[in-house]
């Protein structure tokens, strides 16, 4: 069998899509939010010197500019570096001066000593929070003070280490006394940790919720008896609403069963996070939706806006435009120059087609989902990101990237913007109901429920199924757990 190898020119023709840096850019700018966006700028306004910032009266932002060719009082041409370095150095101070209104007679305060007027600038300095005390911090003060054996001591200095921000410890003692040379003994262990359990919050070190509560009750004034046997032998059937199995064990009453189950109700079963609460994200809304008072409004009634927040007018440099000019004989100069103004171009272009996409979006968001504004999540409707995209003749990844990590403030809270797109299913008149309409639904029905005769699945299923809405069991115990709604038997009472 003979085997050869051969090379041949053809033409051919074929469509391929680039996608250019500029496009890219765009992409990535429009899935920004607000908070990202602002950063995204502070970091391109630091690399890019052809960009600067157009305050509201058409004014530039005052940076540092590249050197002029004309020299200065400062700068002559006999200036040596010494002096062109101090002269730099009373302009730095000159600029910071005017900026934060100092003066050499007030020291650093500002005029408000002169004038007797308050320092807006000192206000929010002193009105700022300070950093939150950690849990560690607030244990490791109450250590210091606890008088013990120097091994036991140093063990509960290492055991704080590993108390979790809920107050818990779950990594077992054997662990923490091998992570110290020569390791501490089995004794020394549960030494330190038994004083450890007795600081405060109370509950602090405990190592599952059995031992919280115990530890709680143990603190607590008065004769405790029939909490501390619930805890102790009947907090899986406390959980699973078996009160008439917890009966039947301890020989007492229901009543007094329930009379003892609020009892532990008020104690804390995460006692670390009232010391150390736990950080909230902050979330900064993209989009404004207000009634409009004269009815009328943008959509509907409703007036949309895009929250500017700390989002800068940007310009292109006219002193790097003017170089540009001039530079036609330097080329790595001209080169340079030209790919910054264009960086800078691009910039300003993704930012303005961020603003103008986002605005569309959430006009057509408020306009398909009106119902929503006047009853609730109950009022909302089917709507797709591909029935979106053909509506603004784009593709539904556009609109993706648009609602990405974007909240929308409305008259009835914070949303994300995502949330409003949303499945469904259609009814037996041919009306379309959102999955998020049913959930609303199922929680509406389960808390108008008779709790002695708690709703099954079935049943829940069954009265929706009677207004027109055919789902499943398994749909309906799929939004009741996402709701965190126990099944009928946790919900009984008895």
């Amino acid at each position: 069998m003979s085997q050869y190898m051969s090379q041949h020119l053809a033409l051919g023709l074929r469509q391929e899509q680039r996608l250019t840096p500029q496009l890219i850019q765009s992409m990535n700018v429009l899935q920004l939010s607000v908070l990202a966006l602002e950063a995204h700028i502070r970091e391109e306004l630091e690399r890019n010197p052809a960009l600067e910032i157009e305050d509201l009266e058409g004014r530039v932002d005052q940076r540092e500019k590249p050197p002029d060719s004309a020299p200065s009082a400062e700068t002559g041409p006999g200036s040596d570096p010494e002096n062109l370095h101090e002269a730099e150095s009373f302009r730095r101070l000159e600029r910071l001066s005017r900026e934060y209104d100092l003066d050499d007679s007030d020291q650093g305060f500002g005029r408000s000593r002169a004038t007797g007027e308050r320092d807006p600038k000192l206000d929010a300095m002193a009105n700022t929070a300070s950093r939150p005390v950690s849990l560690y911090e607030y244990l490791h003060h109450q250590w210091v003070f606890v008088e013990t054996d120097e091994r036991v001591h140093q063990a509960g200095e290492l055991i704080l280490n590993y108390i979790e921000e809920d107050g818990y410890l779950r990594t077992p003692l054997n662990k923490i006394a091998e992570q110290h040379v020569p390791p501490f003994t089995a004794a020394q262990m549960e030494a330190a940790l038994h004083l450890v359990q007795t600081l405060d919050p109370v509950g602090v070190g405990a190592r599952d919720l059995r031992e919280c509560l115990l530890l709680q009750l143990d603190r607590l004034e008065g004769e405790h008896t029939l909490e501390r046997v619930l805890v102790d032998r009947h907090l899986a059937d406390i959980e699973k609403n078996r009160y008439p199995a917890i009966a039947r064990a301890t020989g007492r009453s229901i009543p007094e069963l329930k009379e003892a189950v609020c009892s532990l109700r008020k104690l804390h079963a995460h006692p670390g996070l009232l010391v150390a609460g736990r950080d909230v994200p902050r979330i900064t809304p993209d989009v404004i939706v207000d009634e409009a008072d004269d009815g009328q409004g943008d959509v509907d009634g409703y007036r949309v806006r895009l929250v500017r927040g700390n989002v800068p007018r940007l310009r292109i440099s006219q002193t790097y435009r003017r170089m540009l000019e001039e530079a036609r004989s330097d080329k790595a100069a001209r080169e340079f120059l030209r790919k910054n103004i264009e960086s800078a171009h691009a910039l300003i272009d993704a930012i303005a087609y961020r603003k103008s996409r986002l605005l569309e979006v959430a006009k057509q968001v408020v306009h398909r989902q009106r119902a929503f504004f006047d009853k609730g999540p109950a009022g909302l409707k089917v709507l797709r990101m591909s029935e979106l995209a053909n509506k603004l003749d784009c593709d539904p990844s556009t609109i993706s990237r648009t609602v990405a990590d974007k909240y929308m403030q409305t008259p009835r809270g914070i949303f994300p913007l995502r949330s409003f797109f949303t499945g469904g299913t259609e009814s037996n008149d041919g009306r379309t109901t959102s999955w998020d309409s049913v959930k609303a639904r199922v929680q509406a029905l389960i808390a108008s429920e008779d709790k002695r005769r708690p709703l099954s699945d079935e049943a829940v299923a069954a009265r929706l199924k009677a207004d027109g809405i055919d789902v499943s069991r398994r749909t309906i115990a799929k939004y009741r757990q996402q709701l965190h709604i126990p099944p009928a038997r946790g919900r009984r009472e008895f």
